[in-house]
């Protein structure tokens, strides 16, 4: 049974604008990334929702603040971030502190997340299942399920197999 999902910020759940400067919440624009809403939606009902990034410069505050101009928050349990845990998401016991904290085994909680060296090397590390969200075609790897769409999340089939 899924626990907890832990989610990428950037180009997971939110666009990261390549052009924008400073913190998020301080963007002129935010946007969800497509299927966003809908995907937090349904698997809150079963899992909670965290968010663990890697953004070192924004606060756990700062954080839920860019959230809730998207309308995310609302099904976000928490934030990680180096801030509140001490550690960069780069560091092994990033994840580990997550999970401690979580009270959780590594086998009930899923990591989503859009890069392969900062989200899936080290969810497979830590024992936690990864999910790539990743537009590469044909994108096949030992122990990593990847997905395209955020709303393939939702999808019974997938849920099944996680």
């Amino acid at each position: 049974m899924i626990e907890a999902f832990l989610f990428d910020w950037g180009d997971t759940l939110m666009i990261d604008f390549p052009d924008a400067k400073g913190k998020m919440c301080e963007w002129e624009k935010v946007e969800a990334v497509a299927g966003a809403k809908i995907t937090l939606l349904s698997l809150s009902k079963q899992s909670k929702i965290y968010v663990a990034t890697g953004a070192a410069d924004s606060t756990e505050q700062e954080i839920k603040l860019a959230f809730e101009r998207v309308g995310l928050s609302k099904y976000i349990s928490g934030y990680f971030c180096k801030e509140n845990i001490g550690f960069t998401k780069a560091e092994p016991e990033f994840l580990k502190s997550i999970i401690s904290m979580l009270k959780i085994s590594p086998s009930n909680i899923v990591m989503v997340g859009d890069s392969f060296e900062k989200d899936i090397k080290p969810a497979l590390a830590s024992g936690i299942t990864p999910i790539w969200f990743s537009s590469i075609n044909n994108a096949v790897i030992k122990n990593v399920y990847t997905i395209k769409d955020l709303t393939d999340l939702i999808n019974h089939k997938i849920n099944s197999n996680i």
